[in-house]
């Protein structure tokens, strides 16, 4: 299903303040059959800049129009709905699958795994639809591969944007990860002073 914006954003959940573009772990997002490497990164950007096509954009290989994009976040995320500017003449991509929180996926496993949600797309020049996801289904998200297996007759396939509205937890990941829980210290390991009642000791 896809929202058209025939109302006013302030009044509806397609403002920035529901951007997850901060979100976007922009390092180590990465595409499959890029044209250009490292180009996927150029169509990650603020909501209010999502015609600005001056940084770039993502185009498969000349007579592949197969894409694979992964986006991983720094904290784990809900996704509402999700917006792609495409090319023109054809070079838009015509379907969208997701798959959520799987590394390392291949167009082997694209192609022959069930996807949690896809759309058939259709051209978005100038980024006034957005694909509603089943929300339910995009709680707590680490990462999103978003598989584009064709597009509508070009012989490559462009994106200049790609944007994701929604919700995003409070804890970081890298965070979540250094924290360590000593459930069973080791006495040997701390230095105790005995308190006086013989209850407690202070571990410093």
């Amino acid at each position: 299903m896809a929202c058209m914006h025939d109302h006013s954003c302030e009044d509806h959940d397609c403002s920035s303040n529901w951007s997850l573009y901060k979100h976007i772990d922009l390092s180590k997002v990465s595409a499959l059959n890029e044209a250009f490497p490292g180009s996927v990164k150029s169509v990650f950007k603020a909501w209010e800049q999502r015609l600005n096509f001056s940084e770039g954009h993502l185009e498969s290989n000349d007579g592949d129009p197969e894409l694979l994009v992964f986006v991983p976040f720094t904290s784990d995320v809900k996704i509402k709905s999700i917006s792609i500017v495409g090319g023109a003449d054809g070079a838009s991509p015509s379907k969208m699958r997701v798959f959520i929180n799987r590394e390392g996926i291949d167009f082997s496993d694209a192609q022959s795994m069930q996807a949690v949600q896809e759309w058939d797309m259709v051209e978005n020049l100038h980024g006034v639809l957005e694909y509603q996801t089943r929300y339910s289904k995009f709680q707590s998200v680490a990462n999103i591969t978003l598989h584009f297996p064709d597009n509508s007759g070009g012989d490559t396939t462009q994106i200049y944007y790609i944007g994701f509205k929604g919700e995003a937890t409070q804890l970081k990941r890298d965070v979540v990860a250094t924290i360590v829980y000593e459930l069973m210290p080791n006495p040997s390991d701390h230095k105790t002073k005995a308190n006086s009642s013989g209850g407690l000791s202070h571990v410093e």
